[in-house]
């Protein structure tokens, strides 16, 4: 059973676990919309003029603007896109989709293979999403990188990725230490927990 800094770094890895197979899917569904639509540009065109107006108004009261959503820049240039590109814009979303997918696979199951697929996976989009806040500051695309930042830096730092504080070796050195700090205090509280016990027995 997991306990103190073991169980502390199992909810951190899996709620960045969460976060990353959340984007997974939506970006997957992304991937799949974008190359059902090579077929039917015109309806979805239609839809998109249709639906996304009346969209607009319920999440400008969530405080999200939708001309500022990456999803939305790729449909409408999508909808101009040549037919080669819609499909090579798929697959790249698709593998994007899959990699956040794999990554939360990896934290969730807290495997070392798993921190470094997610810290390379994020670092490489870094650039993109800096460059997209410098293009425009929005709450969302701000709270994205700081997100991604400290996962990054979480997980280089905590689990000595890359050589980080002494590298792999010192990081399971760590945690054996840590595990034998944990079972000698489990052991010592039980043993007052007992000599409470018996000194209340003898008592009665």
């Amino acid at each position: 059973m997991l306990r103190g800094a073991a169980l502390r770094d199992a909810f951190i890895l899996r709620l960045l676990s969460v976060d990353k197979g959340v984007r997974g899917i939506v970006i997957l569904v992304a991937a799949i919309a974008i190359w059902r639509f090579n077929g039917q540009r015109t309806w979805l065109e239609q839809a998109f003029e249709t639906y996304l107006p009346l969209v607009a108004p319920v999440a400008n009261q969530l405080g999200i603007h939708l001309e500022d959503v990456t999803l939305v820049h790729w449909i409408e240039l999508a909808l101009s896109a040549k037919s080669a590109t819609i499909l090579g814009v798929a697959a790249a979303v698709g593998v994007y989709g899959t990699l956040q997918l794999v990554e939360s696979v990896g934290l969730w199951l807290m495997k070392r293979w798993g921190e470094y697929v997610a810290v390379v996976g994020t670092s490489l989009f870094l650039p993109l999403e800096i460059y997209e806040i410098v293009e425009k500051v929005t709450f969302l695309r701000v709270a994205a990188l700081v997100v991604n930042l400290f996962l990054v830096f979480y997980l280089v730092w905590t689990k000595r990725l890359f050589g980080a504080r002494g590298g792999a070796k010192a990081h399971h050195e760590a945690l054996h230490s840590v595990s034998l700090l944990e079972v000698e205090q489990a052991a010592a509280s039980e043993q007052i927990g007992r000599g409470s016990r018996r000194s209340r027995g003898q008592t009665g």
